[in-house]
């Protein structure tokens, strides 16, 4: 162990920007790296004492061995331990702290599973192509504990750090990344209101099982507004793209799935001269992002 030093690795949280809702049923949707927000993981090698997975922010610190693997950091070094083709681990201490809210729809547990997974390849020093790939495939598994069955958006875009363009289809998810001609800047306003994703995505199903036309034609608009905006960053037309967020924020309104919390978010960074805003996420509660 002597011979090994300290590393450490980071990964962005992430926004949803295009197309939320309509996403599940089958309409594109945009998500794109939040890089000043971010989780990292930092391995010191150690004498004795097994594998230690030290989280402070959450008061956390306990060895490997006496975790389940229901637990995701255990998990993460898990898979990478399998990964690899290794029996066992040097002693180390992984320490994980991130400045992502939890449970906010930032991608904080993909953002500290890539984070970890990507110092460990680097502390270990894998005799395999550690590729951005790589890192996403093994914190989609991960994420699995989270979500149950995620979309992959999160894992991609934490991976890759770049924007992600999703469509939700079988037998296989669409999921491409793609380039920014230059970069967003995006505020984000959290309405300090916890709202269950779940919850509201079954109000939707309801409400679009009851007036099929109607929702239909709103997610038909969203994954319409998903596909123009694509082009939009990727030329790096900021006004435009400010435009089709107030579109999209104007849809899910239509949805009922925004607040009032988040439309007076809204209204306030467009009066303070924002080029866009709109809620991201599930809503009725959660977040707003502006483009500023």
């Amino acid at each position: 162990m002597e011979d090994r030093t300290a590393v450490s690795a980071s990964a962005p949280g992430k926004i949803i920007l295009f197309g939320e809702h309509a996403v599940v049923y089958g309409r594109p949707a945009i998500a794109a790296p939040l890089t000043h927000v971010r989780a990292t993981a930092t391995i010191h090698p150690a004498r004795d004492g097994g594998v230690i997975l030290a989280a402070p922010d959450l008061g956390v610190r306990q060895n490997l061995a006496n975790v389940g693997t229901e637990d995701a950091l255990a998990l993460t070094v898990q898979q990478v331990l399998i990964a690899a083709g290794l029996q066992r681990l040097p002693d180390m201490t992984i320490t994980v702290t991130s400045d992502i809210p939890i449970a906010a729809g930032l991608g904080s547990g993909a953002a500290i599973t890539a984070a970890t997974t990507r110092a460990l390849a680097q502390f270990l020093e894998l005799d395999i192509p550690v590729t951005d790939g790589w890192i996403s495939d093994l914190t989609y598994e991960v994420e699995k504990i989270h979500h149950g069955t995620p979309s992959g958006i999160d894992n991609t875009v934490v991976a890759y750090e770049r924007p992600v363009y999703f469509v939700r289809q079988t037998p296989q998810n669409l999921i491409e990344t793609f380039s920014v001609q230059q970069p967003l800047h995006l505020l984000v306003g959290d309405t300090g209101i916890s709202s269950s994703t779940k919850d509201v995505v079954g109000d939707v199903r309801r409400s679009w099982q009851k007036d099929p036309q109607r929702f239909n034609a709103l997610f038909d608009g969203c994954g319409a507004l998903s596909e123009a905006a694509r082009e939009a960053i990727q030329t790096g037309d900021y006004e435009e793209i400010g435009r089709m967020m107030n579109q999209n924020h104007a849809l899910l309104v239509d949805m009922t799935v925004s607040s009032p919390d988040l439309d007076r978010l809204v209204s306030t960074a467009l009066d303070a001269g924002a080029l866009g805003a709109k809620m991201s996420g599930g809503g009725r509660g959660g977040n707003m992002i502006a483009l500023v």
